[in-house]
C-alpha cells in the first residue's frame, strides 16, 4: 500500500457517496436513517427477534442515545411504535407501523428490486469484497480518529 493508493480509496468513498445521493428523493421529512433503521428491524424480526433500543444500537454500531433520539423521531412520525413487554414493563420493544412498512416497501423492496437488473456486471463476490473492505477501511479510519482526538 501506497500513499496514492490510499487517497484512491478516499475518493472511491467519496464517490460512492455521491452514487448514494443519486438514491430517489425521499418524502418530506423522512431522513435516510429512518430506512436504514426499517431495513435493520425487518432483518432483526426476520431472525425471530424482538427488538429493543440497545438491539438496534448495536446491529447499527451507533451509540444508543443516537438511536434512541432516531426512534423517538420515528414513533412521532407514526413509522414506528413502542410496546411495553408483557413480562417486564421496564423492557421496550420497537414494531414498524403500518405507514413504516409501506414505507420500507417502497423504498426497499420496490427500488432496491428493480435496480438488481442493472447490477448484473457485479458478481456477488465483488459486491461483498466491496463491503468489507469498506467496513475495514471505516475501523481503520474510526480507531485513527480516537488519535488525533487525543491530541
Amino acid at each position: 500500500m501506497n500513499n496514492r493508493l490510499i487517497k484512491q480509496m478516499f475518493d472511491a468513498c467519496y464517490m460512492a457517496k455521491r452514487t448514494r445521493d443519486l438514491l430517489p428523493p425521499l418524502p418530506e421529512g423522512v431522513q435516510p436513517s429512518y430506512i436504514h433503521y426499517l431495513d435493520c428491524m425487518q432483518e432483526l424480526e426476520e431472525k425471530g427477534k424482538q427488538i429493543r433500543i440497545s438491539d438496534l444500537s448495536e446491529f447499527l454500531n451507533i451509540p444508543r442515545p443516537g438511536v434512541t433520539r432516531t426512534v423517538k423521531e420515528m414513533e412521532a412520525k407514526g413509522y414506528l411504535q413502542k410496546i411495553a413487554s408483557p413480562d417486564d414493563g421496564r423492557v421496550t420493544f420497537l414494531t414498524a407501523t403500518e405507514k413504516g412498512r409501506k414505507l420500507h416497501q417502497k423504498y426497499d423492496e420496490e427500488y432496491f428490486s428493480g435496480l438488481l437488473p442493472y447490477f448484473d456486471s457485479i458478481s456477488d463476490e465483488e459486491a461483498e469484497t466491496m463491503i468489507a473492505t469498506i467496513e475495514k477501511f471505516y475501523q481503520i479510519m474510526s480507531g485513527r480518529r480516537e488519535t488525533y482526538d487525543k491530541r
